[in-house]
């Protein structure tokens, strides 16, 4: 479910779209998987092509162009995550969050490193769309507002919004944040900095994608 290429234009309206399978329906939005093409084989990654590569700075949620991208087997369920940052060498990381796909995808020097299935917010309590940069970290954060637990927390926001580890499962919602799995949200927070930028964006579903 990392940032996938596809055929044709995809469930971010470009060549990119995270996951793989069917596009389902959740209380909080669609999430989007769109078929993985056919890779070659060995490796952990897929190297782009320069026309690929220009064609995710259209798209944009970018802060540099993308040069490699995880391979993911299959479709990633709620809870599931991978994580593959060997031989990829020091970098500036950015992350890149698709609301409509509930899909993250954490870059370093260009090369995806991460990708997880994601909770965000729902009704009144939407997650802010944009460019934020990491404000400040915790690692055993606890909400003061909710009296919740908010592991290896990333804040984007004056008000509070964050990434930040979750039980992430079909059907759950935040009060906004971005919660993704706890043992991402470690591995996340390990190689992150403050200051690191975070892009949310909501996609543009493909009009030629099938949905169920």
């Amino acid at each position: 479910m990392g940032l996938v290429l596809v055929a044709a234009a995809a469930a971010t309206g470009f060549f990119f779209a995270y996951g793989s399978g069917a596009e389902r329906k959740a209380p909080q939005g669609a999430v989007a998987q769109p078929t993985r093409p056919k890779l070659a084989a060995g490796g952990p990654r897929i190297y782009l092509t320069a026309d690929q590569q220009q064609e995710a700075q259209v798209i944009g949620g970018f802060e540099q162009v993308p040069v490699s991208l995880l391979k993911v087997k299959g479709p990633l369920q709620y809870g599931d995550f991978v994580w593959n940052d060997a031989q990829v060498p020091k970098g500036a990381v950015f992350i890149r969050v698709d609301l409509r796909t509930q899909l993250m995808s954490v870059f370093r020097g260009g090369h995806e490193i991460g990708t997880a299935v994601v909770l965000y917010g729902a009704d009144k309590k939407e997650t802010p769309t944009g460019r934020m940069p990491i404000l400040w970290k915790g690692r055993n954060h606890r909400s003061s507002l909710y009296d919740a637990p908010m592991p290896y927390t990333m804040r984007l926001t004056g008000d509070g919004v964050a990434i930040h580890g979750s039980d992430v499962r079909w059907g759950a919602a935040t009060h906004g944040c971005i919660g993704v799995p706890t043992a991402f949200a470690a591995h996340l927070f390990d190689v992150a900095k403050v200051g690191d930028p975070v892009f949310v964006l909501r996609s543009t579903p493909d009009p030629s994608a099938r949905t169920s």
